[in-house]
């Protein structure tokens, strides 16, 4: 219903109401993420958008239904939370269609290692459930936000879409777009998706103001149109066919606005709400308190820096958790929910024996901060090396194929099952 359109997330301003808790009351929007002095506090989200938690029982059935182990971001709780996972769980097991959407602001010419993460969690995706994936550039957005020139947006999203593709996503399986060029495919349902939308929906939802220019004003209907199968009739076929095509979003929480309002619509043009996967925000380096600012160099690590860059920062940037003192770091040990190092590899170092065996020996004081430091270095190079090696052989012209609308492949309804009636019946 209607509610789920202002549920928290009215601006702060309207928020500060709450008495003297608005001192530190946590704001996250798609501009605009703080925490109160502890960081974000993600089960008051949780409750806060309406959203449900990735539970044990959500866990076991998806590996029930996949027949593969889920993905350590979603055992760690940092995939945290979820809308309607269950009905993507019962498309697989039904062997019904349903695709994958997610999506790159190209504010920034070198993306940092918190943008690969929705990426590397999405290319897990479509290894796992073998679909389709759209990934819109929106640089029109970027143009509207940001003091820069359409050209150069253009550009960006040309040098970003290089980096999304050196992740090793399914040439066959995957279309890039950018918004400038492909937004009259989709036309048709932004206009509707604007009709349903009032000013005052948008103003409860994101916060604008009358000093926000129309174009941002009307944005969200473009950021909300991939989730509907209907904007790809090269990949999914006539409007008939699409009306059962559902789609999954992974994305930051602070994401989860957008697609809220577009939840709220697809009830209403009679379409298949999209289902969504929510992350956490990825550390800066100097806290847990912020997300990273691509525009703040030191806050993040880049894809473009050097083994001795990363070296650098992680030494002498990354927020510790540990203490003052040795003395006081033996007898107390590290605050792991505050120490950047230990949250990092988190994300990134999959061994979980590794992991644990840090929680505890850190936690505890026995091991030192510049060891935690020192083995995220070498995973962090590790990662930013290959990821260099794969993007040298990304050129222009891969990029123009995986950007090209055409038709892609779906093994995922093309299985051997696909062939009883029943299945072609869910497919058609």
């Amino acid at each position: 219903g209607r509610k789920s359109m202002s549920d928290g997330t009215k601006p702060a301003v309207e928020e500060a109401g709450a008495g003297e808790q608005a001192a530190t009351e946590q704001v996250v929007t798609p501009w605009d993420v703080e925490g109160d002095d502890g960081g974000i506090d993600y089960d008051k989200l949780i409750v806060q958008f309406g959203s449900s938690r990735i539970d044990e029982r959500t866990l076991e059935r998806w590996e029930r239904v996949t027949g593969k182990p889920v993905h350590p971001w979603m055992k760690r709780g940092l995939f945290f939370s979820h809308r309607d996972i269950n009905k993507i769980l019962d498309c697989v097991e039904k062997k019904k269609p349903f695709y994958l959407y997610t999506g790159r602001g190209p504010s920034s010419e070198a993306l940092h290692m918190g943008h690969l993460i929705p990426f590397m969690f999405t290319k897990w995706l479509q290894d796992t459930f073998n679909v389709p994936l759209v990934i819109q550039m929106t640089d029109d957005e970027k143009f509207l936000w940001k003091d820069l020139k359409l050209d150069e947006a253009r550009r960006l999203t040309n040098e970003n879409a290089k980096d999304i593709i050196a992740m090793g996503f399914d040439e066959k399986k995957t279309f890039i777009f950018s918004d400038l060029d492909y937004v009259g495919t989709m036309y048709p349902n932004i206009v509707r998706i604007q009709k349903n939308i009032t000013a005052n929906q948008v103003k409860g939802c994101f916060g604008f103001t009358g000093t926000h220019n129309i174009g941002q004003w009307a944005f969200p209907a473009i950021q909300a149109a991939p989730s509907f199968a209907s904007s790809f009739p090269q990949i999914f076929g006539d409007e008939k066919k699409c009306k059962s095509i559902m789609c999954l979003i992974p994305c930051a929480i602070d994401q989860d606005p957008y697609f809220r309002m577009t939840r709220d619509v697809a009830g209403r043009l009679k379409l298949p709400k999209p289902a969504l996967l929510h992350s956490k925000f990825f550390p800066a380096l100097q806290g847990p308190k912020t997300k990273m600012s691509a525009s703040n160099a030191n806050s993040a690590i880049y894809v473009t820096d050097t083994a001795k860059q990363i070296k650098n920062k992680i030494n002498k940037h990354a927020f510790s958790g540990g203490g003052e003192t040795i003395e006081e770091h033996r007898e107390k040990g590290a605050n792991l929910d505050v120490d950047v190092p230990y949250q990092w590899l988190r994300f990134f170092q999959y061994d979980d024996a590794k992991v644990n065996e840090i929680a505890t020996e850190y936690g505890s004081g026995r091991m030192l901060t510049g060891e935690v430091k020192k083995e995220l270095i070498e995973v962090v190079q590790g990662m930013v090396a290959e990821h260099q090696a794969a993007r040298k052989l990304v050129t222009d012209e891969i990029v123009q194929r995986f950007m090209a609308p055409r038709a892609l492949e779906w093994t995922q309804i093309q299985s051997s099952e696909a062939a009883t009636p029943a299945a072609q019946e869910a497919s058609a």
